[in-house]
Order: structure tokens, then C-alpha cells, then sequence
């Protein structure tokens, strides 16, 4: 019983910044991704085929998440964006309060989109409000099509599906239509993306929603 009181109050605490985070995203007319899903989905390959196509047409920043090293921040850096670095040190998510501290070293003057890459993980990053807009659940086509049956609770509360590695359908055992339709038993408004970031398939329609989202928060 303890313990489910102190999860209550962690949660109870990461809620109250996280609306204040909330908040300060609409004042500014930012609008805040949180970007969940497995190792190795593609998080930031599609990242980077993001930055490239809008860099010069919205101003864009990242928090990249991860339990050890720099290496995506470092490559995200080289695309001429803002980046902060969050290591977690062995936590397997990110909380309000890490986004809160990062935006001292990410300046929010100008921005109006940032993305917050996770860490890798499906199951604690769902309990786990940091202020973001909505949630963007990756899932690649190298991992099994139940991922939504598997981790409901992440899959409920994103308001986005991508299904990355499409160039790989024909080469895995991967059912495009049923994991959309495990995904929507789970959240019948959740909208979806088929893409590869190999290919370049399905990113400018990404690109023309997170362009279409970001100005509708602007304004």
C-alpha cells in the first residue's frame, strides 16, 4: 500500500508540472511532441528526414532522451537545430521535471515546434504526462504487428500511429491493416502514418501534418 501511495504522489507531482508545462507551450504557441516507442523503431532516422525537409520553413527544437551517451543529440545537432540532451542515467523515461530543466538550456523564444524523443520503452512512458500536445507511438515493421494489444495503455493515449520501415513489408511478417486495427479498438481517433525513412514514403504527408498542426497552434 505504501508504494502505491508514493506512485500516486510521483504521478500526482509530474501531473501539476506538466500542466504548467502545458501551459507555457500554448503561450508561446509551440506545439510539443512526445515521440514513445521500442529500441531501434526509428524515432530519430525519422527525426532527421524531418528536420531536413522543414528546417527552413518552421523553427524547430528537440529534447532527445536517452538512459546513456549523446549520440542522437549529436546527430540531430548537425541538421542546425536547437538540441538538449536529457541522460537519464538508467531511468527508462523522461518526466516533467527533466523537460522543465532542459527548457533552462533550450530557449523557447521563436520556437514553434519541439519534438521530445523518449527513451525507448512502450510500457513506463505512458504513465508519464510531460506537457506534449499528444504522443506519437512508433512502431516499426521489424517488430510484431500486436504491439497496440501488448502496451494498450501507451497506444490509448497516442494521438498518433507511425508505422515506420515500410520498405521492409515485403521481406517480414508484419500486417499493416491489423495493427491500425489493434491501435484504433484501442483509440477509434488515433490517426496513422505508413512511412519509410528510407524510401522517403509517406514523410511529406508527415511533414504536411506536422506543418498544418504547428500553425493551427500558432495561431
Amino acid at each position: 500500500m505504501e508504494t502505491i501511495r508514493l506512485q500516486r504522489k510521483v504521478l500526482n507531482e509530474n501531473d501539476v508540472l506538466a500542466a504548467e508545462l502545458r501551459n507555457r507551450f500554448a503561450a508561446a504557441g509551440i506545439l510539443c511532441l512526445n515521440l514513445v516507442s521500442s529500441p531501434g523503431s526509428g524515432k530519430t532516422t525519422l527525426l532527421e528526414r524531418t528536420l531536413e525537409r522543414l528546417r527552413e520553413k518552421i523553427s524547430i527544437g528537440v529534447i532527445e532522451g536517452d538512459v546513456h551517451t549523446d549520440n542522437d543529440a549529436r546527430r540531430l545537432a548537425g541538421y542546425g537545430v536547437p538540441v538538449h540532451q536529457i541522460e537519464t542515467g538508467g531511468a527508462c523515461h523522461l518526466d516533467a521535471k527533466m523537460i522543465n530543466r532542459a527548457l533552462k538550456n533550450l530557449p523557447l523564444d521563436g520556437l514553434k515546434l519541439l519534438f521530445i524523443e523518449n527513451i525507448g520503452n512502450l510500457v513506463c512512458p505512458s504513465s508519464y504526462d510531460l506537457g506534449e500536445d499528444m504522443k506519437v507511438a512508433i512502431v516499426s515493421t521489424t517488430e510484431g504487428d500486436d504491439k497496440p494489444q501488448k502496451y494498450p495503455a501507451m497506444f490509448a493515449r497516442s494521438g498518433v500511429l507511425v508505422i515506420n520501415k515500410t520498405d521492409l513489408l515485403p521481406h517480414v511478417d508484419f500486417d499493416t491493416q491489423a495493427a491500425i486495427g489493434y491501435a484504433r479498438a484501442l483509440n477509434p481517433d488515433i490517426r496513422v502514418f505508413k512511412l519509410s525513412c528510407k524510401t522517403g514514403e509517406g514523410i511529406e504527408e508527415w511533414c504536411d501534418w506536422l506543418l498544418a498542426e504547428a500553425e493551427g497552434k500558432g495561431a
